[in-house]
């Protein structure tokens, strides 16, 4: 904490919010282990030093420890933004059938808090635990439309800060909230579709580069080298004799 800016901290901890917290890190923590990751290089200078010569670490512990130590540091930045990544993607997935069954359960007769109590029993995921957080915080005293905001910022992600927004406006204007429900959980759910049709629109795109890289010079390999076997007996034997 005392080497560390105090925005670099702020800004860590809200990554870490995005993420979910993992292990409750502590974003002093965090930072900590970026720089333990860098000595990882230094082990292969050591390796270098150790080696025999000739061997295979010979005058290559700078080449492969630099490299390593870079990635060390950066390496905890990526796996949290990849759980970042991973935990909104599921989120959006969960949502339009998250809303369906507090539809349901709105149109039953429970209230709205009550029915995110029943998507947190139902649920073991992200969303539902996100709802959860919500109704132990008004159960502590925290404001409705206060708890929901709070959620989308922990979130960032576009649908659930729109859901969030209607149904604030709904409890403002007094408008039905299962019908508010139902008709987020039909955009919630035109929203996915769109989302997938994107992905399998950039798969083309993203299979493009292990098939230039992999497939084609395997294939080009299977059907050349017997035509370039024929040359080499027919065309070619002469010559190279």
């Amino acid at each position: 904490m005392r080497f560390t800016p105090q925005n670099a901290i702020n800004s860590m901890s809200k990554k870490l919010e995005l993420a979910g917290n993992p292990g409750n890190l502590d974003p002093a923590v965090f930072f900590a282990l970026r720089f333990i990751g860098i000595p990882f290089g230094g082990i292969f200078i050591i390796l270098d030093s150790m080696s025999a010569p000739g061997g295979f670490m010979d005058g290559k512990g700078l080449l492969i420890g630099l490299p390593a130590a870079i990635l060390g540091f950066y390496l905890p930045d990526i796996l949290l933004q990849s759980r970042i990544d991973r935990r909104q993607k599921e989120v959006r997935k969960a949502m339009p059938d998250g809303l369906d069954l507090l539809t349901i359960c709105v149109e039953a007769g429970l209230g709205f808090d009550a029915a995110m109590s029943k998507v947190y029993e139902k649920w073991d995921n992200e969303l539902g635990r996100a709802f959860g957080r919500v109704v132990r915080e008004i159960q502590l005293g925290k404001l409705r439309r206060k708890a929901l905001r709070d959620m989308a910022d922990r979130l960032e992600v576009t649908e659930m800060s729109s859901f969030v927004a209607a149904v604030i406006q709904s409890e403002q204007l007094g408008v039905s909230m299962a019908h508010v429900l139902r008709i987020q959980a039909d955009q919630m759910r035109i929203r996915r579709r769109q989302l997938a049709e994107e992905e399998a629109h950039k798969a083309p795109i993203k299979m493009l580069l292990p098939m230039a890289l992999f497939i084609f010079p395997a294939l080009c390999i299977v059907l050349m080298t017997p035509a370039f076997l024929i040359l080499v007996e027919q065309g070619m034997g002469p010559l190279g004799g």
